[in-house]
């Protein structure tokens, strides 16, 4: 695994963390509640999706991320 893949997972990691504790929450809460930077929350968030692990849902203009049942 390269060094950009293993920041990738890392962040996947501490987002599925911060959601498993806080529950649903919007990119930007995810992004700030971590401290990552918006494109490594983008990635983070596209890696747990690619392994199914999340959920989007839409509250208006705004996307709702939460871990899947």
């Amino acid at each position: 695994m390269d060094r950009i893949e293993k920041e990738i997972g890392d962040a996947a990691g501490r987002i599925w963390d911060t959601l498993y504790s806080n529950g649903r929450m919007s990119r930007s809460k995810i992004a700030k509640a971590t401290g990552l930077g918006d494109q490594l929350t983008h990635r983070g968030i596209g890696w747990l999706a690619r392994e199914g692990k999340v959920a989007v849902q839409m509250k208006g203009r705004v996307e709702i991320i939460g871990l899947k049942d």
